[in-house]
């Protein structure tokens, strides 16, 4: 019963959209505040970059998004490690990557992103991919289709290419090329390489734009979930290459197994690997 009753006192993906849009986008303008001036960069245990963007975009998301909803748990990349026992009685909570693409922050080519997602018994029910350098917006909620908004234009819908033309169109990742995606590449018939940084890879195929997008290499469950969202509501998948789709907060661990975004079931892209 009492789970029943905190799922009730939660308000619905629908309801809760137009706000995360606007956490979303104050998270955007604090970013871009620092983006704008010098800032300190620091190294993470693992060695990649962190900035002061990162943790100001990280504090004022979770402050909304508890003002929001207070009975949500909150996971973000920049949270303290929360362990799985504790994770796992959660069936419903935020999952959040407040600066997805620090390297291209750090490098100042725009395409870096801030990514919130509800998750809701494993799957993304709530997804917004805000990029704020671009003034560009891609969010969906489950069973409300998937839409992307360029500044002030009215938000239009979008939806996956679900037929792969002769080339095929690949995005693939601006700072971390592996050689297993090298490999995936030279296996291709004839294709297009559009490069690009964070959470938008997957959204230039929620889009139409390109066919597939694989990241062979390391990855968290904050940097897939709102986009999972928002490629499943456009008609595509996300999935590890045995094509079963990603699932979240499944394991000890919060590290996502290769995947492939696409439009185009009837390919076989493991073929390819």
């Amino acid at each position: 019963m009492g789970d029943m009753a905190h799922t009730h006192s939660s308000p619905s993906p629908v309801r809760l959209l137009q706000p995360v849009i606007r956490i979303a986008r104050q998270a955007g303008r604090r970013i871009m505040e620092i983006y704008r001036r010098a800032y300190e960069v620091e190294e993470k245990s693992d060695k990649s970059p962190l900035t002061e963007a990162d943790l100001a975009a990280h504090h004022l998301i979770r402050e909304g998004l508890e003002a929001l909803a207070p009975a949500l748990p909150f996971l973000s990349e920049e949270s303290p490690p929360i362990p799985h026992a504790e994770r796992a009685g959660w069936r419903r909570y935020w999952l959040v990557d407040p600066l997805d693409g620090t390297r291209e922050f750090i490098k100042r080519n725009g395409e870096f992103t801030v990514n919130i997602a509800l998750i809701d018994g494993h799957e993304a029910v709530l997804g917004v991919v805000h990029a704020p350098a671009l003034d560009t917006l891609y969010y969906a909620t489950q069973g409300a289709g998937a839409w992307k908004q360029n500044g002030p234009d009215e938000p239009r819908r979008i939806h996956v290419r679900s037929r792969c033309r002769e080339r095929i169109v690949v995005a693939g990742s601006r700072s971390h090329p592996t050689p297993a995606f090298e490999r995936f590449l030279s296996h291709l018939p004839d294709y297009q390489l559009i490069s690009m940084g964070s959470a938008l890879k997957s959204c230039l195929v929620a889009e139409g734009v390109a066919d597939i997008y694989a990241r062979l290499g390391p990855t968290s469950e904050w940097d897939t979930a709102a986009a999972q969202c928002v490629v499943e509501e456009a008609g595509g998948w996300l999935t590890d290459t045995q094509m079963r789709r990603l699932r979240y907060n499944t394991k000890d661990d919060l590290l996502n197994p290769d995947f492939f975004v696409f439009g185009d079931r009837r390919v076989d892209w493991s073929r390819f690997l």
